[in-house]
């Protein structure tokens, strides 16, 4: 939040690839797949980005708004909406700026992410994505 205010930029994406994290944080399959859609978006954005799939975001509501105002652009069938967001980011110029968080173990619940079927999705978005960016 305060990254926001301060003015350091005006979408703050949490990234928690950077700070030593918890045995048990992150599957070993889940972090090669997020290494993955991390090298995909740097490529696809021309800004390096460490952790497209953290849900720790912040920007302000008048540059959510234009986002979904513009969800069709990019297809509206990510299942998580952290790629949605940063799509849309980039496609509205605005300033993506990364902030560590730290990660831990979960202490309680399941993850209701199947990885192999929201992966594929979120690849699917990736190649939709590029054709509008890297190959107009």
């Amino acid at each position: 939040f305060s990254a926001l205010i301060e003015g350091k930029g005006e979408f703050i994406n949490g990234t928690r690839l950077v700070y030593q994290m918890d045995k048990q944080a992150m599957r070993f399959l889940n972090f090669l797949g997020n290494k993955f859609f991390s090298m995909a978006f740097t490529w696809l954005l021309d800004q390096r980005l460490r952790d497209t799939l953290c849900g720790t975001k912040v920007l302000f509501r008048r540059d959510y708004e234009k986002i979904t105002a513009g969800r069709s652009f990019f297809g509206d069938f990510d299942p998580f909406g952290d790629f949605d967001l940063l799509f849309g980011a980039a496609k509205q110029h605005l300033k993506i700026v990364e902030v560590p968080i730290r990660y831990r173990e979960r202490t309680y619940g399941e993850t209701s992410i199947s990885r192999f079927t929201h992966g594929w999705l979120l690849l699917k978005m990736v190649l939709f994505a590029s054709k509008k960016l890297k190959f107009v």
